[in-house]
């Protein structure tokens, strides 16, 4: 995602996903929902933006990320 120019607010976009509910069972479809979500880490993402998050605590944030999948890779790939 790029960085927003000052004074842009920025935007999340949100993946498209269509749930059906058959049956009139809005319980299962709601949690289907939040299941696909959260897969997508749009659920990660929004929490993330809540607040503001300094450049320093980002850069760490994102070696940290990244650190942890190549350790995932190379687990993988070991095997």
């Amino acid at each position: 995602m790029a960085e927003p120019e000052r004074g842009v607010g920025r935007q999340l976009s949100l993946a498209n996903v269509e749930i059906r509910v058959h049956g009139n069972q809005v319980e299962k479809a709601l949690k289907v929902f939040k299941r696909k979500l959260a897969r997508d880490g749009v659920l990660k993402d929004i929490k993330r933006l809540r607040y503001y998050e300094k450049p320093s605590v980002r850069r760490k944030r994102k070696l940290k990320e990244a650190k942890k999948r190549r350790d995932k890779l190379e687990r993988l790939l070991a095997r």
